[in-house]
């Protein structure tokens, strides 16, 4: 190889990395635009209301799903991401976390609304039939279960642990997970805000 195919063979291979870096991003969460499916669901919210994702539509969104029974990790997540809108006061309005309830039978529209009250306005509870909630963290490669349910009819339920963010336009775009910290969240939302400013 002479040292003009040589050179040539560089700038190649620093355009093809710069191009990567350009295509993923610095981001904290993880990257996964064009790794899931566009936002889509036909559910109940905690009003009594049929919505669909197309409501949500002009808002970044983030996922979560749990339900309000949930000792330990539903709480802790929905408290952490209260804390990202409260620092991020001037985007606050632009963002909705959707909080759906794989646990319809217990988590009527009625208890959903007195449960994300606790948190923040932004949060969103969200219900349907578990056929439909079934097709819908199957959609974005989760599931849930149910435990037994012990002498007093209480049960725990499994579910996935993750937060899944959508633009504006209902794109998937970010996976974010439990070792992620409330600054992590506030900078990556503030990007992806910015994009569609």
């Amino acid at each position: 190889m002479n040292i003009r195919e040589t050179i040539a063979l560089v700038f190649l291979l620093a355009s093809i990395v710069v191009a990567g870096c350009a295509r993923q991003g610095h981001w904290n969460a993880k990257n996964i635009s064009g790794l899931m499916p566009d936002l889509k669901f036909n559910l109940t919210d905690e009003t009594g209301k049929s919505v669909t994702a197309a409501n949500y539509r002009g808002k970044t969104l983030m996922l979560f799903f749990g339900y309000t029974n949930c000792p330990d990790f539903c709480p802790t997540t929905l408290a952490k991401l209260a804390q990202v809108l409260d620092q991020i006061p001037n985007e606050r309005k632009e963002v909705r976390v959707l909080f759906v309830s794989v646990d319809p039978k217990r988590d009527s529209p009625k208890n959903l609304a007195i449960y994300t009250n606790n948190f923040a306005p932004e949060v969103i509870g969200l219900t349907g039939s578990e056929p439909m909630l079934r097709e819908l963290t199957k959609r974005y490669r989760t599931t849930f279960s149910y435990g037994k349910p012990n002498a007093l009819g209480n049960y725990e339920v499994s579910h996935g642990l993750a937060v899944y963010v959508f633009d504006k336009t209902g794109k998937a775009r970010l996976m974010i997970l439990d070792k992620q910290t409330v600054p992590q969240i506030v900078t990556d939302l503030k990007r992806l805000i910015g994009e569609s400013a």
